[in-house]
C-alpha cells in the first residue's frame, strides 16, 4: 500500500518507541484501533489491517463503509468509534471462527509484541484443510487469465480460418 517503515532502529536494531499524538496514516477503513487513537503504529497494526482486508475480501463490505461526516476528521473518528464498538464476532459473523481468532489475536498484541507467524499461518492453513482445499498453486486470477488467453487463441484461429479460407476461394 505504500506505507512502510522500519519496526526497528537501523542503528541499535531495537524496536521503535512507543510515540502517541500521531495522525492517522493510510486508509482509515482498514487501520488499526491504535493508529486511529493516534498510537505509533507497529507490526500488530499491520497484521489487524490485514485482518479487515481479509474480512472486505470476503464480506465485500466492512460495517464502517459509507459513515457520513462534515470533515474528514470527524469521518475519520466515526470509523474509529464503530470499529471499537463493533465486536469481533459480529464483525466476522458468517464468516469461520478462525477470522475471529485471528482478528482478537493481533488486537491482543502489545507495541512491541513480537507476534507469532506460525500460530497465525496454522489457523488459516488448518481451516483450508478442513474446508477439502487443496493446494495446487492454482489460482482463480490464474485460471481466469487462463480462460481469457484461451479465449483470445480461439478467436485468432477462428479468424485466420476465415481468411485462409478466403484466399482459397
Amino acid at each position: 500500500f505504500g506505507l512502510a517503515k522500519e519496526y526497528r532502529d537501523p542503528k541499535t536494531h531495537f524496536h521503535i518507541p512507543y510515540r502517541e499524538n500521531k495522525s492517522l496514516t493510510g486508509t482509515a477503513r482498514y487501520a488499526s484501533i491504535n493508529s486511529h487513537l493516534g498510537v505509533e503504529q507497529s507490526r500488530r497494526d499491520d497484521l489487524e489491517s490485514l485482518g479487515y482486508i481479509m474480512l472486505y475480501f470476503c464480506r465485500g463490505s466492512l460495517p464502517w463503509q459509507g459513515l457520513k461526516a462534515a470533515t474528514e476528521k470527524q469521518k475519520n473518528n466515526r470509523i474509529m468509534e464503530k470499529k471499537m464498538t463493533t465486536p469481533t464476532e459480529v464483525l466476522c459473523r458468517g464468516f469461520p471462527n478462525e477470522f475471529a481468532i485471528y482478528l482478537n489475536y493481533t488486537r491482543s498484541l502489545r507495541f512491541d509484541d513480537k507476534h507469532d507467524y506460525f500460530y497465525l499461518r496454522k489457523i488459516f492453513r488448518d481451516l483450508f484443510v478442513r474446508e477439502g482445499f487443496h493446494c495446487d498453486y492454482v489460482f482463480d486470477w490464474t485460471v481466469y487469465k487462463f480462460q481469457k488467453n484461451a479465449e483470445a487463441v480461439a478467436a485468432m484461429a477462428s479468424l485466420n480460418g476465415a481468411l485462409l479460407a478466403a484466399k482459397i476461394r
